[in-house]
């Protein structure tokens, strides 16, 4: 059985359903999917088989959290396909990924990216904290095109991915700005590039996009001390003359992909603390960033209100509580937990009269 006869075979598909489907299947368009659920993935079967599958269109929204992003959800039967591609690709690319990149890969995450991280603040005196501009908008297509077909070999499976490739062109085209590159000409500014944010195969492709610039940073630049979550990445080193050496390489690596590295990024010593994922991290103590705290004491009011005027019921609330708490777990926080927690008061609708013949 080809790669591609087995994206295409029922059990992989199912599978895919029941991935895509996981805490979602409440929502509208994921119910009616799985209402006709055998005629549904039958359907993606034979499309994908006969070559006349066709992605559909994203619907686009914006959040502010962490910062302002335009989120682009495909529909669920493109959810679907994208799973059952991912199954089957995913584990040549995942042979090759370095150990210290902890974005969206099984039995890592941002709580382990966490660790690593500190560990080596107690080992190295100085680090380099860097993230990439623009990062998911600006990802050239070709360039990723070109590290896909080096894992993957059969030409369906390729033709799949540049479909889905093809889908997100210009879904994020107000999102970046055009950044010239050495060599580049007029056409350069014709080029493809952006991945929507929300596409599992986006989360999956940014991984395979960034993997040889994790070789580069461990092999060529031997860097001892490196962590990587998505596009924001640190180095570590004992030397400050070191990191300033290096940062100039990574700028002349990233150019290769065509990426920038945001402005700013300079090396500094471990004990001012390094911003990473919502904490700023010490040797021996981790701080969650104000704006964060904020951020939550905002939802936490929306959610008081709902559940006052009976809009949702306590059990959200509780769910919402209890995960923002696992995770501040993470992180010396027992005294804006309490401070924070210990402010919640409900005053719950009082439930009406009995009906008659209750």
């Amino acid at each position: 059985m080809t790669p591609f006869e087995h994206l295409c075979s029922w059990s992989n598909l199912l599978r895919a359903w029941h991935a895509a489907a996981r805490g979602k299947r409440g929502q509208p368009n994921v119910a009616a999917f799985e209402y006709r659920l055998e005629e549904n993935l039958l359907a993606l079967q034979s499309e994908l088989r006969s070559g006349c599958y066709r992605p559909g269109l994203y619907t686009s929204f914006l959040i502010h959290e962490p910062k302002r992003r335009l989120i682009s959800a495909a529909p669920f039967r493109d959810r679907v396909v994208h799973h059952a591609l991912c199954q089957i690709i995913e584990p040549a690319f995942e042979r090759s990924f370095v150990a210290d990149s902890f974005a969206n890969r099984v039995g890592r995450g941002t709580h382990r990216a966490l660790d690593r991280l500190q560990h080596f603040t107690r080992r190295f005196r100085f680090a380099l904290p860097c993230d990439l501009r623009q990062f998911f908008p600006s990802v050239d297509h070709e360039s990723l095109f070109d590290t896909l077909a080096r894992k993957v070999s059969d030409a369906d499976v390729l033709r799949l991915c540049r479909l889905i490739l093809d889908s997100g062109r210009g879904v994020l085209s107000g999102e970046s700005d055009l950044v010239w590159f050495p060599g580049d000409d007029l056409f350069a500014a014709l080029r493809p590039r952006g991945l929507p944010i929300g596409n599992l195969t986006s989360q999956f492709w940014a991984n395979c996009h960034l993997n040889p610039f994790d070789h580069f940073v461990k092999r060529e630049l031997r860097c001892r001390g490196y962590v990587r979550y998505v596009d924001d990445f640190v180095l570590f080193a004992d030397d400050k003359r070191v990191l300033w050496e290096w940062q100039a390489a990574l700028v002349e690596r990233l150019a290769w992909l065509r990426l920038t590295l945001h402005p700013g990024a300079h090396p500094q010593p471990v004990t001012e603390g390094i911003p990473f994922l919502g904490f700023t991290v010490y040797p021996h103590r981790r701080r969650l960033k104000p704006r964060k705290g904020f951020h939550f004491q905002r939802k936490l009011r929306a959610l008081r209100a709902q559940c006052e005027a009976g809009d949702i019921p306590l059990a959200a609330v509780t769910a919402s509580v209890r995960s923002w708490a696992e995770h501040l777990r993470h992180g010396n926080t027992v005294g804006l937990r309490k401070a924070i927690l210990g402010e919640i008061r409900l005053k719950l609708p009082r439930p009406g009269p009995p009906t008659a013949g209750a």
